[in-house]
């Protein structure tokens, strides 16, 4: 299938000030883009960009005081199938998980598992590999109620737990943290979801957070916000947590005046002679 996607947003600054963006695809994707993937500006500003250290394209750009807007469409190739569900296996020992891996076992800024440990053990000590991740992705859906209304930049893992109500990255966030506690490495994804197989939300569209976690070897995608398998989802970033993939980070002020994201399945046209 073909997916169209893409973004507009603006922020206006008093004066002029430095900010780094999280706005494209992850460069695993880059071979499925049929148009490219180009963050443009208005007014048109110098930019470039690196890979960070968990391979995110990242976006350096100086803004002038006043009102600037980024913006962004790209055509992306999709397998239209859904999230691959992980194998019935049980949870890698410590010591087989690569040295890649273990970064993700350790609590973070918004998943800080250390505080969640005794209760995760009592919860889900009986259980291994992936029916562990099904039992905490099942428990997080039941415990967090979704509100946009509620949502807050400083909520962490154990604050979900507490206050049960929260956005797709606190589902996220407490799912991870549930799951380092019981020794299965977990990463934070985030990107693009449109409504592709299921009912239309009725809130604006947004970019979506969910998770991975390494079983049996590999990577495999989860998500406790909806917690069945979706189709269509297109990653930005990886990293431990919300922190490391931040949509934009401004080294002064930059407020937010405009936010839309675009995500839907386009009409494949096929021409016959």
């Amino acid at each position: 299938m073909l997916i169209e996607a893409g973004f507009d947003v603006a922020f206006e600054c008093p004066a002029a000030t430095p900010m780094i963006l999280q706005l494209s695809i992850h460069p695993s994707r880059d071979a499925d883009l049929l148009t490219p993937d180009r963050i443009a500006s208005d007014p048109s500003l110098p930019m470039r960009s690196y890979l960070d250290l968990f391979g995110n394209r990242v976006t350096r750009v100086e803004v002038p005081a006043g009102l600037v807007t980024f913006s962004d469409r790209f055509i992306i190739q999709d397998s239209g199938e859904p999230d691959e569900t992980p194998p019935d296996v049980w949870t890698t020992p410590i010591a087989d998980l690569p040295d890649e891996t273990l970064l993700f076992l350790l609590a973070s800024r918004y998943c800080d598992s250390d505080k969640l440990a005794d209760f995760a053990w009592s919860q889900f000590g009986k259980l291994s590999g992936a029916l562990c991740v099904q039992a905490i992705c099942d428990f997080v859906h039941a415990k967090i109620r979704f509100s946009y209304p509620d949502a807050s930049p400083t909520r962490c893992a154990s604050d979900s737990m507490h206050e049960g109500i929260g956005v797709c990255r606190d589902f996220a966030h407490l799912a991870i943290a549930l799951c380092r506690c019981m020794n299965i490495p977990a990463r934070y994804c985030t990107g693009y979801l449109g409504d592709i197989g299921v009912p239309i939300d009725v809130n604006p569209m947004d970019f979506s957070a969910w998770f991975q976690v390494f079983l049996a070897g590999r990577w495999h995608t989860m998500d406790a916000r909806h917690n069945h398998p979706r189709i269509g989802r297109i990653v930005m970033g990886r990293g431990r947590d919300a922190a490391d993939v931040a949509m934009s980070t401004a080294f002064g002020v930059a407020k937010l005046v405009r936010f839309e994201v675009v995500t839907q399945e386009q009409a494949q046209h096929r021409q016959t002679l």
